[in-house]
């Protein structure tokens, strides 16, 4: 039987089982055995992961070829203006080539949204804007590298769906099994 979960990553996790050094990995919250990341997510951003033993799934999620939209709050220092939201909806051109075109559309904060420790540092004079964003690929720290390459560096991220599952209630460092 196939096991497949989703799990919402807490900020300063290591998307993978095996220790390193003094970092928090999945090992210190999941304890099914036999299951594997599908994807990763940066050690500085947090929400949903798909863990699974299914070696044709994993690759359907993590592969680019697939396609599968990953959504995410991104909040970003400023306040991207029309240009800069259409570049992103147009795809920028990074160091590894052209990203494929992003939907995006500015947000308020949710109100669901946890806390984070430590927060974000804040700065009185540069306001901050969230942003939903849905790509379809996942360079590695692809929404981060597109915010900054518009002028707008990412300052939390938070992926909130793969494809049809989202985070729905999960609350950091909780997982559900499908």
């Amino acid at each position: 039987m196939t096991r497949t979960l989703l799990f919402n990553k807490p900020f300063q996790v290591l998307s993978q089982f095996s220790p390193s050094a003094d970092k928090r990995t999945l090992a210190d919250y999941i304890d099914v055995p036999g299951v594997y990341a599908a994807g990763r997510l940066d050690f500085d951003s947090e929400g949903l992961m798909v863990l699974t033993d299914d070696g044709v799934l994993q690759a359907q999620i993590s592969n680019p070829r697939y396609r599968r939209a990953k959504t995410y709050l991104a909040q970003v220092e400023g306040e991207p203006g029309p240009e800069a939201l259409q570049a992103l909806a147009s795809g920028i051109k990074l160091k590894d080539g052209l990203t494929r075109p992003a939907n995006v559309i500015q947000v308020d904060e949710p109100g669901w949204l946890w806390p984070r420790d430590p927060p974000i540092r804040v700065r009185k004079n540069i306001p901050t804007q969230w942003l939903r964003l849905q790509i379809r690929e996942g360079r590695n720290r692809q929404v981060r590298r597109m915010t900054a390459a518009i002028g707008h560096p990412t300052l939390r991220l938070v992926r909130i769906e793969i494809g049809d599952w989202s985070l729905d209630g999960l609350q950091p460092g909780e997982y559900r099994l499908l």
